[in-house]
């Protein structure tokens, strides 16, 4: 199956046609380095992280390209606010950057160049498009001519008449036109700054990933990658500088996640709703926070709930519970009589498939997570059928299962620790919250199952109220009863 993209450019679905064969080349906008991290920057990292593991897993070759922003207004006002140098406080936030990513156990892009390293680059692309009558240079800063460009507005679905009378425009009587934007700016007494044709000074932000991806992927490349929030002003300016530049399309298709949001209000640092990656690993591990992430489809919005959040480590752990019953499973008896239907062996035989074809459809992760445990339910009925030497065929059919969701859920990045481990850890870190035993637990959980079975509801409910006292709560299911720590 094709794998198809939704490219905001043209606001459909299209095929991933690599300019090169079978080698994806993807370029994604990365963090300013003037802060901590937070769930919005998770969720862009994590995205293109499941992009690059898919393209792979699925035989593509990816160069994958993220920039660091190391100058900027926003570093250079809070490296001024804290006496230290705009460099020094960039390297800070980008060794704390690789920590929340490492924590995250997301892969590291194959290039990560930083604007500072390629201002070279920055001016030649500047000069080109001075050259070009498509810039101008105007009291040592150096702006672009928005009016020149015919496709302005393209990927934004903005005309620039609609641009100029919606936006807050800082009054600059050296632009021609009050929708220009910088590509150069002119050094401030105590900036960091270059030398250029122009005067000192540094560069505009939008010049950077423009320059940047040229060097390292060429003037066309596949995907060009970030949040909604980049499409205007600066995936727009970048259209305009590199194909202004170049004449040729700069990105054959563009990939936007959609926002974090808190009680539907986007997350973000300006409006202090924000939530920083380690705050929300204090509590959760990073599998969770991965599964509640690929539990919406990337262009969505994604709420960010304690409620979601704990429904996600609920679903990691029945991923775990799943894959420790199956290696936990006995070799099982050749010539055995099976006890799994047709409609189960084909649903789990057909999980990849069904994987792939969710995935294909612009990385529908939540519909391959619907599949997964589709299988893990189906896997769990099979293991509670099975007689105490089950048959051979049926132990493959679930080792083949469980093997399958190990290569599956690697794409995404969770249930990688060792199953039979994992599940050992949590009922130890939850009997260590307890004044009560397994065993006591288990003893009175028989109890109250010979009480129901005589139908005995006042004894059921006492040992149910007996447990609930030492926070135990019970969850009756078709795979019998289960409990966990009540919080």
């Amino acid at each position: 199956m094709p794998i198809k993209i939704y490219n905001t450019l043209s606001r459909k679905k299209e095929l991933l046609q690599p300019l090169e064969e079978n080698h994806v080349k993807l370029y994604v906008c990365g963090i300013t380095s003037y802060d901590y991290c937070h769930i919005g920057h998770a969720r862009s990292a994590l995205v293109f992280d499941m992009v690059v593991r898919y393209l792979r897993y699925r035989g593509y070759k990816v160069t994958f390209v993220r920039n660091f922003t190391d100058i900027d207004d926003k570093i250079i006002a809070r490296a001024a606010e804290q006496g230290i140098e705009s460099a020094a406080l960039a390297q800070r936030f980008i060794d704390e950057f690789y920590t929340d990513m490492d924590a995250l156990g997301v892969l590291r892009p194959d290039l990560e160049p930083r604007a500072t390293e390629h201002i070279p680059e920055m001016i030649e692309l500047i000069q080109e498009l001075i050259d070009k009558g498509l810039a101008y240079a105007a009291g040592g800063d150096v702006y672009y001519r928005v009016g020149t460009f015919t496709g302005y507005g393209t990927l934004s679905g903005r005309n620039l008449d609609e641009m100029q009378a919606g936006a807050r425009i800082e009054v600059n009587s050296q632009k021609e036109h009050p929708m220009d934007f910088a590509l150069w700016k002119k050094a401030k007494p105590g900036e960091p700054k270059w030398e250029s044709p122009w005067g000192a000074g540094r560069p505009g932000w939008h010049i950077e990933c423009s320059a940047m991806s040229r060097k390292y992927l060429g003037e066309t490349f596949d995907i060009h990658g970030g949040g909604k929030d980049l499409i205007f002003p600066h995936h727009e300016n970048e259209i305009a500088q590199s194909c202004g530049a170049t004449g040729k399309p700069f990105a054959k298709l563009w990939m936007h996640h959609g926002f974090v949001t808190i009680k539907d209000e986007k997350m973000s640092k300006s409006l202090g709703n924000f939530l920083t990656i380690r705050d929300v690993l204090r509590d959760y591990p990073a599998e969770v926070l991965r599964l509640f992430i690929f539990s919406t489809q990337y262009r969505n919005p994604l709420d960010f709930t304690e409620a979601a959040l704990q429904d996600a480590r609920s679903g990691l752990d029945r991923i775990y519970e799943c894959l420790a019953k199956v290696a936990c499973l006995p070799a099982g008896v050749e010539d055995g009589p099976s006890v799994v239907s047709k409609k189960d062996t084909a649903k789990l035989q057909s999980l990849n498939t069904r994987f792939e074809q969710a995935m294909d459809n612009d990385f529908n992760t939540a519909q391959a997570l619907g599949f997964l445990f589709d299988a893990v339910k189906v896997m769990n009925k099979i293991a509670r059928l099975l007689p105490a030497m089950p048959a051979a065929v049926d132990v493959a059919l679930l080792e083949s299962s469980a093997a399958t969701i190990r290569d599956l859920t690697a794409i995404l990045g969770v249930a990688g620790q060792d199953a039979v481990q994992y599940v050992a850890e949590k009922k130890e870190k939850l009997l260590a919250s307890i004044d009560i035993s397994e065993e006591e637990i288990n003893r009175l959980i028989e109890k109250r199952n010979q009480a129901r079975k005589n139908k005995d509801w006042a004894a059921s409910d006492a040992v149910r109220d007996q447990l609930l006292e030492h926070s135990i709560e019970l969850h009756d299911g078709p795979e019998g009863t289960s409990w966990e720590v009540k919080a």
